[in-house]
């Protein structure tokens, strides 16, 4: 029996996609991360360690190398929200993987500081980076999701040749 539903943006659950979706993700933001870094500690003139992106005592507000490491993460959640939309494209997944991006990376310095993160300032900072990759992604997504779609007097007047 034939189901008699539409097909627009029906989606299939695809494991594989999915799966690269989230490892495309994580790479690219590792990679935007550490040149946005490289340059900040250019600027800085420290020393180019991994400690910058993954140990949450160097998030602090209380010289230029910490503003430099808040500044570069925010930066870098803006990079995320362009990729969620070059990558994901789908409005309603750009959550889910700002989420699962900032978990990872909380499993990541979890395991690089062999300590759980403690610092309020390190929680803040994920916090607000998440949301704004978040929104700005969203916002992104939601652009060319609505853009696609022809709506207007001029629309209905085209003729379209199939």
């Amino acid at each position: 029996m034939k189901k008699l539903t539409g097909t627009f943006r029906s989606t299939q659950w695809d494991p594989y996609l999915l799966v690269a979706q989230i490892v495309a993700m994580q790479a690219l933001l590792y990679v935007s991360l550490g040149t946005i870094m490289f340059v900040m500690d250019l600027f800085a003139e420290a020393n180019h360690t991994l400690d910058h992106l993954f140990e949450y005592h160097e998030i602090h507000v209380t010289d230029i190398g910490g503003r430099l490491v808040i500044f570069a993460f925010v930066l870098n959640s803006l990079c995320g929200s362009g990729l969620l939309w070059f990558i994901v494209r789908r409005t309603k997944l750009c959550l889910d993987f700002s989420v699962t991006f900032h978990f990872i990376h909380l499993v990541v310095c979890w395991w690089y500081n062999s300590a759980f993160p403690s610092t309020i300032s390190w929680w803040m900072l994920n916090a607000v980076c998440t949301a704004l990759m978040c929104v700005c992604g969203e916002f992104l997504c939601l652009k060319t999701e609505l853009r696609e779609i022809p709506v207007g007097y001029s629309a209905l007047n085209n003729k379209v040749d199939l």
